[in-house]
């Protein structure tokens, strides 16, 4: 049951109902793709009269299409509804400290076009490199539709857009979201990369319908922690929840970008297993390093001793936080993204020895490593737009 809350509330209105069958509709489509006006009207329950309003204009909106006529015994023909993926695109925008990557994406989070460049070390010079590649998107494809952008960010945004919390990326709070759309002229949606993540999982993952307690953990520079619980993402005051990464481990151990020492992150992300294989390499006297963590990851798997000690390291403090979160918040699906899930059959069975010896033996999480070539992040930023037009409206 959820309570209404009387000091933050949506009075429903007719445009309510309007919009949450408009939703029905479209998600009916979205998955049940060919399917008629009369198929739409049996399956949602819906009058026809209201489908067929809905329809004509999700048509002239360029939102929904008509295409092959269907063989019927007697009687009118019906045609065909197909979502306008080719029409509909969506800008994803996967914000990194050291690499910014802009996807141009239908609505099924299919990607027709990635472009990367380093992330500048300031809000403005971002926003003005983010306008160039926008603009070369839209010449390269007149046809689009833009409907909005989503960005996924390593760092914490309030309702507003406002980034509060970016110990990772090196610029002030800033208002990221009224400095885009005020250059672009876009819709935009922020959100943490591990909350774009977890949303990602419910709209386009291989998980049953009946998942409703889901955990995303993105390893990079940090480690993020989405939450999905009972089928409601969680953000806490502030926007705050999910910072694990930044739950003290060790209050005399190494110093983190936070502030404080002994992170989780300072352990278990892929700064902290360079880090490692710098203190290896050196107390090995080894001059020939690599240089970025996918190099690590390449020399573990090639049978580097070094490599592969800094590597199994940084999995057995990251079983050690899963296992806190699967005792903590049992979801059914722990999913793990990041550059590490690329050497997933080395890591992973570290991983879950190490949850198994610190979780209660009655848990029955899964604990999943997504695939790095459907680039999750990107794909989360995408979610952040689809969920706006395909998500539940805001009622009380």
């Amino acid at each position: 049951m959820r309570k209404i809350d009387l000091t933050d509330f949506h009075v429903a209105t007719s445009e309510t109902a309007r919009q949450i069958n408009r939703r029905i509709a479209l998600n009916f489509i979205r998955r049940h793709q060919p399917m008629s006006r009369a198929d739409l009207a049996r399956r949602s329950g819906l009058q026809r009269s209201t489908v067929s309003a809905i329809i004509d204009q999700l048509i002239a909106e360029g939102w929904v299409t008509e295409g092959a006529i269907a063989a019927a015994p007697r009687g009118r023909r019906p045609r065909f509804l197909h979502l306008n993926a080719e029409r509909t695109r969506i800008i994803g925008v996967e914000l990194r400290p050291e690499m910014t990557t802009v996807g141009l994406a239908g609505l099924d989070a299919g990607f027709v076009a990635q472009v990367s460049w380093p992330t500048p070390h300031d809000p403005d010079r971002f926003v003005s490199e983010l306008a160039r590649t926008v603009g070369d998107l839209r010449d390269a494809h007149p046809r689009s539709v833009i409907e909005g952008m989503g960005v996924s960010l390593p760092g914490r945004v309030v309702a507003s857009g406002r980034m509060v919390f970016a110990p990772n990326l090196p610029w002030p709070e800033v208002d990221l979201k009224e400095l885009l759309e005020s250059r672009l002229g876009l819709p935009v949606v922020l959100d943490n990369a591990a909350n774009a993540c977890a949303l990602a999982e419910v709209w386009f993952g291989r998980h049953p319908e009946s998942v409703r307690n889901l955990v995303a953990v993105g390893v990079s520079e940090g480690i993020g922690v989405g939450l999905l619980l009972n089928g409601q993402l969680v953000r806490g005051a502030s926007a705050m929840a999910g910072e694990f990464g930044h739950v003290t481990l060790d209050e005399s151990g190494p110093p983190c970008n936070c502030g404080k020492r002994g992170c989780w992150e300072r352990y278990a992300s892929n700064t902290a297993a360079m880090q490692g294989y710098a203190e290896l390499a050196a107390a090995a006297s080894v001059t020939t390093l690599a240089a970025r963590y996918e190099d690590l990851v390449q020399l573990a798997l090639a049978g580097d001793r070094l490599a592969g000690e800094a590597l199994d390291r940084q999995a057995e403090f990251l079983g050690q936080g899963l296992a806190a979160l699967q005792t903590g918040l049992a979801p059914e699906v722990i999913v793990v993204f990041g550059e590490v899930t690329g050497a997933w059959d080395r890591v992973g069975p570290i991983v879950a020895a190490a949850v198994k010896r610190r979780s209660l033996p009655v848990a029955a999480t899964r604990i999943v490593a997504s695939d790095p070539a459907e680039r999750p992040r990107l794909r989360g930023a995408v979610t952040l737009v689809v969920q706006q037009h395909f998500g539940a409206p805001n009622v009380a």
